[in-house]
């Protein structure tokens, strides 16, 4: 028997689909629901590794969170991670396959996917009771319809109905939804059950005359009104956002525990990846974490952070070029803290041999650690678990380049030079005891009188953003209607809206 399913769209990018599918999720397996989440194709450079070894976007694996259940493949089987302005590197089901431009993949692979995705979808819904999907973008972006495999092209060769949230915060909302309905094929509109207002803030009693508009001139009613919460975009797709900060300064009102406050510096290079890996740090009471891009900013850092990169080449010039890069050599010279991470990991090393991201050949690094870097074809996906600074540590490694550490101290897989350090481990920081030992190694080092809280878990504030997103759905939105959309589908007879989709 095939489980129930909704896919949840957005009348645009960051309209809060990820979160609203976490929600949906943790308010289902809170009524004992058996439920998995799944995006067909996700555009990202914040991805995961999965315990098989497969690469998938993290707002999947934070949705598998919110289910409750480890994340696979299937949960995300096509993942784009742009490597410019006009190409991304394709991984299907885990693993990379090649890379393409935004034309070469639109003008005729990706519609050769769709097979692939709804197998992967069916799966789940064959072992799941319930399966909560995530657009991509919009469903209406009319160019890109005939090849669409993520929006309403799965929708309807699948039978889920929509739900369509928009950001009322931005405005023009009742726009944004009477549009997307009205660009949309007679066949997708059918699909189309109806909307869900999202970041609203004030008297919904005032909001209510106008959704009572919109179901009269659409047919389709609004399934709930849900307000503005500070620190709620957790494992955001793109962005420089550190997830878990509005949260904790919201939810606690801690102090230092010692007399100072630490100051992290991440460098925002081009193409970033997996900034979410500094989340940890700002979930620290007394630590401020904050994106620079000027050589003056790292002046009065405790801890500069160089972090991963899809580009790590056009990441080491970029800094030579902004002036951070002498910066840099500089603080590590003077013993001041500083850490890289997967790609920055590599910029601080000697040099590079890139025949494979960038196709530079031979490019030199910083020269900070005694690394040398030669980029393999095959990409290196692991979940590693080890020791450092005397705590247990686990992390995950998402990377083509191959390190060769010829000195310095063991730290990880990488080394440590000074107060300089190395590793191509993603998501160490999250290790709480670990991420105490090092913030206590850096705040000696920074002359600053910093303690870390003794008792900042993680796991555990991760787990209350869960369950507020799930509280956001249970209070706001109309869950019965919710629950027999997901079981029987869109509802019949459903009105069409002029014009449709253009020829």
């Amino acid at each position: 028997m095939t489980g129930g399913g909704l896919l949840v769209a957005g009348t645009t990018s960051d309209a809060g689909k990820s979160v609203v599918t976490a929600g949906i999720c943790r308010w289902l397996v809170r009524q004992g629901v058996k439920v998995a989440p799944f995006k067909a194709q996700n555009m990202s450079l914040n991805s995961f590794v999965t315990k098989e070894g497969a690469e998938i976007g993290r707002a999947q694996a934070m949705q598998a969170q919110a289910c409750r259940v480890e994340p696979t493949a299937l949960m995300n089987p096509v993942l784009l991670k742009p490597g410019g302005e006009r190409s991304s590197q394709v991984v299907l089901l885990g693993k990379p396959v090649g890379e393409l431009s935004a034309r070469g993949y639109h003008g005729g692979r990706q519609q050769k996917l769709l097979g692939t995705v709804l197998d992967c979808l069916e799966q789940l819904r064959g072992t799941y009771d319930a399966v909560i999907c995530e657009g991509a973008g919009s469903p209406a972006e009319i160019n890109l319809r005939r090849t669409d495999i993520v929006n309403m092209g799965i929708a309807r060769n699948a039978g889920l109905p929509v739900l369509v949230v928009g950001d009322i915060d931005r405005g023009g909302v009742f726009a944004s939804f009477f549009g997307t309905v009205a660009l949309l094929s007679p066949e997708d509109q059918e699909c189309v059950a109806g909307f869900l207002v999202n970041k609203f803030r004030g008297d919904v009693s005032l909001l209510e005359p106008g959704l009572d508009m919109l179901e009269g001139l659409t047919g389709r009613r609004t399934y709930g009104v849900l307000p503005f919460r500070h620190g709620l975009g957790i494992d955001e797709e793109d962005g420089l956002r550190v997830s878990l900060r509005g949260t904790v300064r919201e939810s606690v009102v801690a102090p230092p525990v010692g007399e100072d406050v630490l100051r992290v510096a991440v460098c925002a290079v081009p193409l970033m990846s997996n900034f979410t890996d500094v989340d940890a740090l700002a979930a620290e009471p007394g630590v401020v974490v904050r994106f620079v891009d000027r050589p003056e900013e790292l002046a009065d850092a405790d801890l500069v952070i160089v972090p991963g990169t899809r580009g790590t080449v056009r990441a080491l010039e970029w800094l030579r070029e902004r002036g951070l890069a002498g910066a840099l050599v500089r603080r590590a010279a003077e013993q001041r803290p500083v850490l890289g991470i997967c790609g920055g990991f590599q910029i601080l090393g000697e040099h590079i041999e890139d025949d494979v991201e960038s196709r530079r050949g031979h490019v030199e690094g910083l020269g900070i650690l005694p690394v040398r870097v030669r980029f393999a074809r095959e990409k290196t996906l692991t979940r590693p678990a080890g020791e450092a600074l005397g705590e247990r540590v686990e992390g995950y490694e998402i990377h083509h380049g191959v390190a060769d550490v010829t000195g310095g101290a063991s730290f990880l897989d990488g080394c440590r030079v000074g107060q300089t350090w190395g590793t191509h481990w993603h998501g160490s920081l999250e290790s709480d005891g670990f991420r105490r030992a090092f913030l206590r190694e850096v705040a000696a080092a920074a002359g600053r009188r910093f303690v870390p809280a003794p008792d900042t878990s993680f796991a555990a504030l991760r787990e209350e953003q869960l369950d507020r997103l799930g509280d956001l759905i249970e209070q706001h939105a109309d869950t019965d209607a919710l629950w027999r959309l997901i079981e029987s589908g869109a509802p019949r007879g459903l009105p069409f809206i002029p014009p449709g989709a253009p020829a």
